[in-house]
């Protein structure tokens, strides 16, 4: 008997408060499913505190304990987990794998503007509702009216894909505006063709400054370190233990999407998890045992390949964002980057986090003057080294001068984009 498709996805919530809610996977399994996967738990908000994951290479078998937001959607992410699974066949009800044959259609660009007044916090009650209704900003532009109002200019994809309907965008306006209230004039979406997207890029490279110093890939800038609270990795690799895989054990702190970071490299190297637990214990710390082996079948057994896998393991868990303060003329801009998936995609929710970090600590993102248009917040795909990353830059409001250290911010951003807060 097949799996019905119904079937594939299966999340028993739980009815005492604090315990987590248990998810399930079962289907054919396919590269990279674990990491896409812990990538829409990620996007959805939700933490995994335990992991199971096992695979003969043809089926694999999901279990997550998942705890976060109490008015999590659930229904809506049992569909966008099924929705990365394997297909399945409507006519048999039977699941099986279906290869893609060709790479899937970039999404469209739509062009979301936004004319209100101004506030502290506005920029972040907007991500909130566009990260609420599956909406992913790629880029932000703001300025202001001859008459002193601001016009955020917002660059966005859409996850459920019909954005290009009257009611899809009614929706998001409704929600928009019930939000903003009387801070919000007029909203207005429409497709972004070729000649309004190319006016919205920005430079195409990024300061010698930034990739070569602030942003090294090999070792940490040694003068940042104490900036940021310790998370110490411990990777030690085994080949006597099975007799078919290489054991990876890892101890590490939690951090926000660890889980996702760990899977992410693996599809990236092409590594097949074929069994994988995952702990956390007091809260903080974190057991990982992986038995992988590489794609042809075999163990891991070349130093050189253990080292490189270890070596980018250590780096992805140790510092998965890279934060950093710096001086852009007469503004200080803060900058965010997270390395892409060689698939493509970017870490969710980054720039929610980076908004929400600068709302707490009060302050605002870039007061702009009337006869002034600038770009306050920058969202761009830059090759740093021989790794795509995704950059975000965020201009900041100043006032009579910043009244936080840049200390202070760079660890407030960086604890919440690691779920420290």
């Amino acid at each position: 008997m097949g799996i019905l498709y119904d079937d594939v996805v299966m999340i028993r919530q739980t009815e005492k408060e604090g315990d987590p809610t248990v998810i399930t996977v079962n289907c054919p399994d396919k590269t990279g499913l674990g990491c896409d996967l812990c990538r829409i738990i990620l996007f959805f908000g939700l933490s995994i505190v335990r992991g199971d994951v096992s695979t003969d290479g043809k089926w694999c078998y999901v279990v997550f304990w998942v705890v976060g937001k109490p008015n999590a959607r659930w229904g809506l992410l049992k569909k966008r987990l099924s929705g990365v699974c394997p297909s399945c066949s409507s006519a048999s009800g039977i699941s099986f794998y279906k290869t893609e044959l060709q790479p899937p259609k970039p999404p469209d660009v739509f062009l979301l503007k936004l004319c209100c007044h101004d506030r502290r916090g506005l920029l972040h009650d907007v991500t909130v509702v566009l990260c609420e209704l599956e909406l992913t900003i790629k880029r932000v532009k703001v300025s202001t009216t001859p008459d002193g109002r601001v016009m955020d200019l917002f660059f966005i994809t859409d996850t459920r894909e019909l954005l290009h309907t009257k009611k899809r965008r009614e929706d998001t306006s409704d929600n928009l505006r019930e939000v903003l209230e009387d801070a919000m004039i007029s909203c207005d979406i429409e497709m972004a063709g070729p000649e309004i997207t190319a006016c919205s890029q920005g430079p195409p490279f990024l300061p010698p400054a930034i990739t070569e110093d602030t942003f090294d890939l090999e070792m940490l800038d040694e003068r940042r370190r104490g900036s940021f609270p310790s998370n110490s990795v411990s990777i030690t690799m085994d080949n006597c233990l099975s007799p078919a895989h290489t054991l990876v054990q890892i101890i590490c702190q939690d951090h926000k999407g660890l889980l996702y970071d760990i899977m992410r490299t693996s599809k990236d190297y092409n590594i097949q998890i074929s069994y994988g637990r995952f702990t956390t214990k007091n809260k903080t710390d974190c057991e990982v045992d992986l038995f992988i082996m590489q794609a042809d079948g075999k163990k891991i057994v070349d130093p050189s390949k253990q080292n490189a896998l270890c070596s980018r393991l250590r780096m992805e868990l140790c510092r998965p964002l890279r934060v950093a303060l710096m001086n852009r003329g007469p503004d200080t801009e803060l900058l965010v980057a997270n390395p892409v998936e060689l698939s493509g995609k970017g870490r969710p929710l980054v720039f929610y986090d980076i908004t929400l970090a600068l709302l707490k600590l009060n302050i605002g993102i870039f007061s702009v003057l009337p006869d002034r248009h600038a770009i306050l917040a920058e969202i761009g795909r830059h090759m740093i080294g021989d790794r795509e990353w995704e950059v975000y830059r965020v201009l900041l409001d100043e006032g009579d001068g910043l009244s936080v250290s840049t200390n202070k911010i760079e660890e407030a951003v960086w604890k919440m984009l690691m779920g420290w807060e």
